[in-house]
């Protein structure tokens, strides 16, 4: 069984057992969060589509670890202008690792 569930603006296709990196989530290391925002749910008979979500279907995860990613340089310039500035930025994740899917 799989879902495709939705957070931080972005969508993830989940299975039970899988890690992922999602966008900072405002919850402790080692407690559970809900994800509501399932968009559909595969089945062995079939897949459930939701318009826009399924009804009654949910995925709970378990909080691994909060940190930062790796740095990435943000360069700017205005060509012939003398301008240019130079930035760095490190974005934070949250690693959550998927429990159950339930419908």
């Amino acid at each position: 069984m799989y879902a495709v569930i939705e957070t931080g603006g972005k969508q993830y296709r989940v299975q039970e057992g899988d890690v992922l990196y999602i966008e900072k989530l405002g919850a402790d290391v080692d407690s559970t969060v809900t994800f509501d925002q399932v968009m559909a749910v595969g089945k062995e008979d079939g897949v459930v589509v939701g318009k826009p979500t399924v009804d009654g279907a949910k995925v709970t995860a378990k909080v691994l670890q909060n940190g930062r990613g790796k740095k990435i340089t943000v360069f700017t310039y205005r060509a012939k202008k003398n301008s240019k500035r130079k930035m760095g930025h490190r974005q934070p994740f949250t690693k959550v690792q998927v429990e159950s899917i339930t419908v």
